[in-house]
């Protein structure tokens, strides 16, 4: 039985990544109130503890301003509203591989769809093809 492989949407990938910096966040500054004994020790753990804090609010900033750009369809698969980033996603609900990009329509679902450099080098050889 071959096993089925699951995809994440982009979006839930970034908020899962924002929510695990706050609690490693908070980890760290928590280890911080055990070392209390070592002073600089103490601040260095509460510094970074309130780095990773902050930096998964500016994450959260910017995936929810990325999030109002995100293209809202409706799963074909659920039937429930979802957002797709880039050329290629995956519904949030139901994981569902989804494209809107007719030339990707009955191909294989891959993450270097969204990339630049995989265009680039899809157009180089159609230039090459064609001479």
């Amino acid at each position: 039985m071959m096993a089925q492989i699951v995809y994440s949407s982009k979006i839930n990938k970034i908020r899962s990544f924002a929510l695990i910096l706050i609690f490693a966040g908070i980890l760290l500054m928590y280890g911080g109130i055990l070392t209390k004994k070592i002073p600089w020790l103490m601040v260095t753990f509460f510094i970074l503890g309130v780095i990773m804090v902050v930096l998964s609010c500016v994450v959260y900033l910017w995936i929810g301003t990325l999030s109002l750009k995100a293209v809202p369809i409706i799963c074909p698969s659920c039937e429930k509203p979802t957002k797709m980033l880039g050329r290629v996603d995956a519904c949030m609900h139901c994981k569902q591989p989804l494209t809107l990009d007719k030339e990707l329509e009955g191909k294989e679902f891959d993450e270097k769809y969204n990339t630049r450099r995989y265009w680039k080098t899809v157009k180089k050889e159609e230039g090459s093809i064609k001479k």
